[in-house]
């Protein structure tokens, strides 16, 4: 897909502010595309927006298709009058700045429990039909996952693999009785869901207005303990109790003499195939009816990716596996036409990976963090950039960039100083101009890089299993002078969306 010459800001909704606790798809979402278009930029980049599990992340969500409740806009629930301001009067003294999800998970499901209750008494009387064609037309995968929450519910959280073995195996008749007896629960997971894709349908409605695309996210991986594992065990590579045989990790690197162990269960292609990619592509139109460009997460293992036994401690004894390759792309290619794919293709890149992205045309990823710590050679540097590429100063992944630059060694501090030709006090600005001067279709940074934040406002360290995703952008954070900020860059260097 051939893209224009524009520029964004990564920014999940959660870390909007706001006075519930959590960013949401409300009134601060509205004024944050303003912002955007107002400052000239055409992109917003969001992470999953699926319901997020253990450990709040947004790539181990309990569904690949469903959207979270969390960011669900209760001043939305206000304007329908499925909430009064009464319900919210009384919140508790959420913290600044950070989203304390110990706190705000059980304060916003009561209020949307709140929410549901009025609706089955009467209230919006005028969503009753287009709630009734949304469970039709989303039947496919909100049936089970409606029917995992319900149950989740029921067994206090725990993960599918240790319920009753009739549920867990999905025999037809303790679903039946499950159904049954689960009724307001399952009805009330389809209302939250039809509620957050209500809302985020309206939200992207206005951001194509202001000419403003969303890119989306779509892990390779999905969570064990999610309606997708549970409801198509045979896409995966499961034993008979539905325990993980193989899991996805990465090979011990230079960084880690362990490698990664993500635990995620691994794909059975071949299964995939004979199916002509049903699921994915389903799962691609999905994610594609809420966003306008997909970053496809973890890229390389398409091409190959590193099998771990399931029991292993570490991501040691592994073996690398042929992916779906070409097949997988070519039958995307013929459902949904153009891809409109931004390929995550950092870390350890093999010919085979180069190969499959470049065959379609695929934009890669360039983060201008990583480009200070050898030479000249270096593929993050800006002067090696082809056209096709997308460039981060950093990302949700990484450290800020004040942050990144306040712990590296010196020789590679002293190597962005004389390669930018900057004296090193502010970092943010420079690595954000040296990503917008690029050749680079794409140009994004982190908003805590315009904020010039430091490693206090990071978003994840991978392999931390708690405390990430939580970070919250100052209510007065997007104001006139950052606005007028941003423009110039982007009328400086070629990418104003007008």
């Amino acid at each position: 897909m051939k893209y224009r010459r524009s520029s964004g800001i990564l920014l999940h909704p959660t870390s909007l502010p706001g006075p519930y606790g959590i960013g949401d798809i409300g009134p601060k979402a509205y004024e944050w595309i303003d912002f955007l278009a107002e400052a000239g930029c055409g992109l917003w980049q969001v992470l999953p927006l699926g319901p997020t599990g253990y450990g709040d992340s947004p790539y181990q969500c309990f569904s690949s298709f469903a959207g979270n409740p969390y960011l669900i806009s209760l001043d939305a629930l206000l304007v329908d009058q499925l909430l009064y301001p009464e319900d919210l009067a009384e919140r508790p003294a959420f913290p600044a700045g950070r989203v304390d999800y110990g706190m705000v998970i059980p304060w916003k499901l009561a209020a949307l429990d709140k929410a549901f209750a009025r609706f089955q008494d009467g209230a919006a009387a005028s969503l009753r039909s287009p709630f009734e064609q949304f469970k039709a037309q989303q039947a496919a995968w909100l049936e089970d996952f409606t029917l995992f929450m319900a149950l989740k519910e029921q067994y206090h959280n725990a993960p599918w693999t240790t319920w009753e073995p009739s549920l867990r195996d999905r025999q037809p008749e303790a679903l039946a009785h499950a159904r049954q007896m689960h009724v307001q629960a399952i009805e009330r997971q389809a209302f939250w869901q039809f509620l957050f894709f209500r809302q985020w349908h309206a939200l992207r409605a206005y951001a194509a207005q202001k000419n403003i695309k969303i890119i989306g996210d779509i892990p390779i991986f999905v969570a064990h303990d999610s309606s997708d594992v549970w409801s198509h065990r045979d896409l995966f590579f499961l034993k008979p109790d539905g325990q993980p045989a193989v899991v996805a990790g990465v090979p011990p690197d230079y960084f880690s003499a362990t490698g990664q162990l993500w635990g995620n269960p691994l794909y059975n292609w071949k299964v995939h195939q004979s199916t002509a990619y049903a699921w994915w592509l389903d799962r691609l139109r999905t994610v594609l009816s809420l966003v306008d460009i997909v970053r496809l997460d973890h890229f390389r293992g398409f091409a190959g990716y590193w099998e771990v036994p399931g029991k292993a401690k570490t991501a040691v004894k592994g073996r690398w596996r042929r992916g779906p390759r070409f097949k997988f792309f070519n039958a995307v290619q013929k459902a949904l036409g153009d891809l409109p794919i931004i390929a995550e293709d950092l870390g350890v890149i093999t010919p085979d990976v180069v190969a499959l992205r470049e065959r379609y045309k695929l934009p890669g990823m360039k983060i201008l963090q990583f480009g200070f710590d050898s030479g000249p050679e270096n593929p993050f540097l800006p002067h090696n950039y082809v056209q096709n590429c997308v460039v981060y100063t950093g990302t949700h992944d990484n450290d800020t960039s004040l942050g990144w630059y306040l712990r590296v060694p010196e020789a590679e501090k002293d190597y962005y100083r004389r390669y930018m030709h900057r004296d090193g006090s502010d970092v943010s600005w420079d690595l954000i101009r040296g990503a917008w001067s690029s050749v680079a279709v794409f140009a994004l940074a982190p908003m805590q890089d315009f904020l010039c934040l430091d490693n206090q406002a990071r978003m994840n360290y991978p392999g931390n299993p708690s405390g990430n995703w939580a970070w919250r952008m100052p209510d007065n954070a997007a104001n006139e002078t950052l606005k007028a900020r941003i423009k110039e860059l982007n009328q400086l260097y070629g990418r104003e969306n007008k």
